[in-house]
């Protein structure tokens, strides 16, 4: 690789692996993208890179501004991983339902983070409108720059290369991709690239809040997906099935993941899981479904997911 100018550089092309024992039998092949491997240990470090480059080239982000955005700790923490490194003042806004250590991490690389309080650490639509709020108001301070990652069409734009990625590692050889849907740019961007290939795309989405399938905002326990509302910018056109997943099943997958294939990683990643075993089932042998580990266990390990007081400890 030789040496890098900055840590943003090491952004991206993360490995492709194979899952085996956790696959059932009888399945297609189903192979991971480890995401966990970029600097803060999510893939949210590929958007990040490309909304405050695309900000600053443009002048919405001026030299020695500041950027303002809600976040339940990932986008957060790469948002301030980037600011780092470029030299520009971060101020989020976050809550309590979110693991400690991603509220930790954003702190240490020196983002200003204020905490919504949440109703017993749940997720729901009213915590997650309550965090854009705040921030909304944050960002008519002057000299700011609002990334408001629910709205901006270049997030999206910072996930096309994971599907040039995973097109390039596969050799083409990919029927199906699966994604959990947070913002819904991530599976939009690499939908852009597979899609028009004949690769089908795969939604996944907290079964207790179900909204994109048409059901009712609920409460959940997976990170970083199901906002209780459909995401302003999400798109059917580019998506051919949506699944559902528990709380329940994505953090026994995650748990399984980690004993058993040794890949740490989160909640949302079990989830996807689930979800991508659920149609390599369907497929079969000689099919090939791909999904992310979209980060690392080491964000969870205060939570219920990997605390030695939970039911996986």
């Amino acid at each position: 690789m030789g040496v890098l100018e900055s840590v943003i550089a090491a952004v991206g092309n993360t490995a492709l692996v194979a899952l085996g024992r956790v696959v059932p039998a009888g399945s297609a092949r189903v192979l991971v993208k480890l995401e966990g491997a970029n600097p803060t240990g999510s893939m949210k470090d590929r958007m990040a890179v490309r909304v405050i480059e695309r900000a600053a080239a443009d002048g919405r982000l001026p030299e020695g501004g500041t950027v303002v955005e809600y976040t339940g700790g990932s986008t957060g923490t790469s948002l301030a991983l980037v600011c780092a490194a470029r030299g520009f003042r971060l101020r989020l806004v976050s809550s309590d339902a979110f693991s400690q250590e991603k509220r930790d991490h954003m702190r240490a690389l020196g983002a200003e983070v204020i905490e919504v309080p949440s109703d017993r650490l749940r997720i729901t639509k009213e915590l997650i409108e309550a965090m854009m709020e705040q921030a909304a108001r944050m960002s008519e301070e002057p000299n700011t720059f609002y990334c408001d990652q629910l709205h901006n069409t270049d997030v999206a734009d910072g996930y096309r290369p994971m599907g040039e990625e995973i097109w390039s590692q596969t050799e083409g050889d990919v029927d199906t991709f699966v994604q959990a849907v947070g913002t819904s740019h991530s599976i939009q961007g690499v939908a852009r690239v597979l899609r028009g290939r004949g690769v089908r795309i795969v939604a996944v989405e907290p079964a207790e809040s179900p909204v994109i399938s048409g059901g009712e905002a609920g409460s959940h326990h997976i990170e970083g997906i199901g906002t209780g509302f459909v995401p302003p910018l999400w798109r059917d056109d580019l998506v051919d099935e949506i699944l559902t997943v528990s709380t329940e099943e994505a953090e026994g997958m995650a748990r399984r993941l980690a004993a058993e294939e040794g890949l740490f990683a989160g909640t949302s990643s079990g989830a996807n899981v689930v979800a991508a075993l659920r149609i390599a089932k369907r497929l079969g042998p000689g099919h090939t479904i791909v999904t992310l580990l979209i980060d690392s266990g080491l964000k969870y390990l205060t939570t219920d997911l990997y605390s030695s007081h939970s039911s996986g400890g």
